[in-house]
């Protein structure tokens, strides 16, 4: 496991527009992709589409002579630390356990003495035939690791267990115990990061200073403890911090759905600055203004709290941080949010010295009956000083282990 190079086979399934995400993930990994596409495979994505991420040539062919003189099926089926067969459909997998080889992709596998890896995808029923149960059975007594369909909604219409494994999960899984020694290793982070947008018109918007310097760099924190980060952004123009999933989000609504969608997590940190407001109508056209007296009056709606949701939510987190950003009475409006929006935690800091865009923030962290205080610091020592609280959180959580010594 933990590839630094992965051969990806990509066979013929309606999930193999999956592995265009996987590739892009595995590469925001570090990881080099090659590619082999089956005839199969190549009915539903493109060489071109497959090649334009990895960066390399996609291979298809077993008896083209330019391959075989620059990468033979051999060099090519070792030349990776592993194998990855992202979907692997019925077809492939009843080869593979016979040991046939009659495409490139088939005479690598069997080529080949490196780890394999497959996310089998197909119907339900087939996925549930004796005939594939004893293909699945062959090829976990060969070694080879399968990562287990999930259920849903499938492209034929039906219901049922056979979906391919989602790209993430996939890295997930392949990265398993990577950060083992890390405090948050297991545990899943949704961040929200940057402000909303909320249209008035085709070129306008409300929204705010927020530059998401903080959010991004409490995403980068916890990715670094070990943690598997959802990161949820409005309108940013920073770069993804390295080893965390980036979602868009540029309204509140959005916003809202997206938080939701990631659910189950083990902490939700909502440090977007989401706005309060929303125009009731959004015109169709550019408003115009008529003359230097003319008026314009906007009727604005209250927007989804997500931090109320995610605090009052069935799946709710274990640890639901809150960011309170006040000109005034920080302290009291801080308490007040905590309580109301079912935050275990709320991080207040005073805006009055407009610290929007800037590197540095002086955080305070509101608990149940106490606040802890820290200095002016950069939003880098900042976000690694709350991640080391939310590490201590959790740790106080764990069970504790059972001492084995004796007595004497």
């Amino acid at each position: 496991m933990q590839p630094r190079s992965l051969l990806l086979i990509i066979s013929g399934s309606i999930a193999a527009y999956k592995s265009l995400e996987l590739i892009r993930l595995l590469r925001a990994r570090s990881v080099s992709v090659t590619t082999i596409l089956t005839r199969g495979g190549a009915e539903f994505i493109t060489p071109l589409a497959v090649s334009s991420l990895t960066g390399t040539k996609t291979y298809s062919d077993l008896f083209s002579l330019t391959d075989e003189v620059e990468m033979g099926h051999i060099e090519l089926s070792r030349s990776a630390d592993m194998i990855l067969v992202a979907p692997a459909s019925a077809n492939i997998i009843a080869q593979m356990a016979q040991g046939a080889c009659g495409d490139l992709a088939t005479t690598a596998l069997l080529a080949t003495n490196k780890p394999v890896v497959i996310a089998p995808a197909m119907n339900h029923k087939m996925w549930e035939h004796p005939a594939t149960k004893r293909n699945i059975a062959q090829l976990r007594a060969d070694g080879i690791t399968i990562l287990e369909p999930t259920e849903g909604d499938m492209a034929c219409g039906e219901f049922g267990i056979g979906r391919m494994m989602e790209p993430e999960e996939v890295v997930e899984h392949l990265f398993a115990g990577q950060h083992a020694h890390l405090p948050l290793a297991g545990k899943h982070a949704i961040v929200t990061s940057g402000p909303t947008h909320e249209p008035v018109d085709p070129v306008r918007y409300l929204g705010n200073k927020s530059s998401g310097k903080q959010g991004h760099a409490i995403a980068a924190a916890l990715a670094a403890a070990g943690a598997r980060v959802s990161l949820i952004c409005g309108n940013v123009t920073l770069p993804t911090p390295e080893g965390v999933t980036l979602i868009r989000a540029t309204t509140s609504e959005s916003m809202y759905e997206a938080v939701h969608a990631c659910l189950p997590a083990d902490m939700f940190v909502g440090a977007a600055a989401v706005a309060d407001w929303r125009a009731s109508h959004i015109a169709p056209h550019k408003i115009k203004k008529h003359g230097a007296r003319s008026k314009l009056t906007l009727e604005l709606l209250p927007t989804k709290d997500i931090l109320a949701s995610i605090g009052l939510h069935k799946q709710r987190p274990a640890l639901v941080i809150g960011f309170a950003a006040e000109t005034e009475n920080l302290e009291k409006h801080a308490a007040h949010k905590r309580e109301t929006k079912g935050a275990d935690w709320i991080i207040g800091n005073n805006v009055a010295d407009d610290v929007f865009g800037a590197d540095s923030n002086e955080i305070i962290i509101f608990r149940e009956g106490s606040a802890e205080s820290f200095p002016r610091l950069s939003k880098t020592a900042v976000a690694e000083a709350i991640v080391s609280r939310i590490a201590e959180f959790f740790e106080s959580q764990a069970p504790k282990k059972k001492s084995t010594r004796k007595k004497a």
